[in-house]
């Protein structure tokens, strides 16, 4: 038993300096970074960010591979089954690692095991967007002119089963209001159509709105998150403009599959750290329409605990579920 007992402590031994010695030779080729969407989204904008920056922290090219289809699963999927060795990475957000498994009853893949988050990078709020014209001017008042109007008051949000669209649904169950959402296909569309005052708010990101809440053609009644946002500091939150507690944030993270070693883990968490702490990526992120944000990888894993539990109770409730 005692042999049984040392041969074991040796074995432990060994492979811990194994793994360091990995740790330390790692990265010794390319990395992938792996965005479940299209060019030339949100998504696909923070990825292209972290890869210009971890390739010269790491000394080692980070390649961004877009692998688009089934709002996000396709690549997903593709990506749990990666080996588990630091070269293929995640580029996550709340849609596709908090929404997505709780909204689709065949999703494939479960958060909370088929991934090793290594560390958040950004957060995005969703708002709360009006037409100029549109009288409401705090989110009480919208809600007081929702109750008003019942179902002839429309709500314009970007595709089923996004951010915008769950926070509209958030909105009308803590507000207990039964307006009508008008989900599109797509955000430039949503945009088009508010501008056009063919819905009088909409829920979305604030990259796409940028520009016109800047011209004056649009307006923000609020921003969801827990503070206010960076670039908008004039634009009060739900909780500040009538709606406390009405919440919801888009979160940007790397990962690694499940069973990436520890120390492997630690390396991109430093990494992921030093660069969003650097002054040209603050303003690359903010640039984007988010604000930076880091993590330890306990903290990212419980982000993506209380997120899936958030939404997927909201799915559940709403009887959101798409086969």
């Amino acid at each position: 038993m005692r042999s049984l007992l040392k041969a074991a402590a040796v074995a432990a031994a060994t492979f811990g300096i194994c793994l360091g010695a990995f740790a330390e030779d790692y990265p010794s080729r390319q990395i992938t970074l792996v965005v479940p969407y299209p060019p030339g989204g949100g998504v696909d904008a923070m990825a292209r960010v972290v890869a210009e920056k971890l390739s010269g922290s790491l000394g080692q090219q980070v390649v961004v591979d877009n692998r688009a289809g089934g709002s996000g699963l396709v690549g997903t999927r593709s990506f749990i089954k990666s080996a588990p060795d630091g070269y293929t990475l995640f580029l996550g957000h709340t849609g596709s690692i908090s929404i997505n498994p709780s909204l689709y009853a065949n999703a494939g893949f479960d958060p909370r095991k088929d991934f090793a988050p290594a560390g958040l990078i950004a957060s995005m709020p969703v708002a709360l967007l009006a037409h100029p014209s549109f009288p409401a001017k705090t989110i009480g008042d919208v809600v007081a002119i929702a109750k008003k109007e019942g179902p002839k008051f429309n709500i314009g949000t970007s595709a089923v089963g996004t951010g915008g669209y769950l926070s509209a649904e958030l909105f009308k169950s803590i507000a207990g209001i039964d307006a009508a959402i008008i989900p599109y296909k797509g955000t430039g569309q949503v945009m088009n159509d508010l501008l056009g005052n063919h819905v009088p708010i909409a829920f979305g990101v604030l990259p796409p709105a940028l520009g016109n809440l800047q011209a004056g053609t649009l307006r923000a009644i609020a921003v969801l998150s827990p503070k206010r946002f960076s670039l908008l500091p004039d634009v009060p939150t739900a909780s500040e403009s009538g709606l406390p507690g009405f919440e919801s944030v888009l979160h940007y993270g790397v990962l690694a599959p499940a069973g990436t070693p520890r120390p492997i883990i630690d390396r991109l968490n430093a990494a992921l750290r030093a660069l969003v702490g650097t002054d040209q990526v603050k303003q690359r992120i903010l640039a984007e329409g988010g604000d930076p944000m880091t993590s330890t990888p306990e903290e990212y894993a419980r982000d993506i605990d209380s997120e899936e539990t958030k939404w997927g109770s909201l799915v559940r409730k709403l009887n959101l579920k798409v086969e």
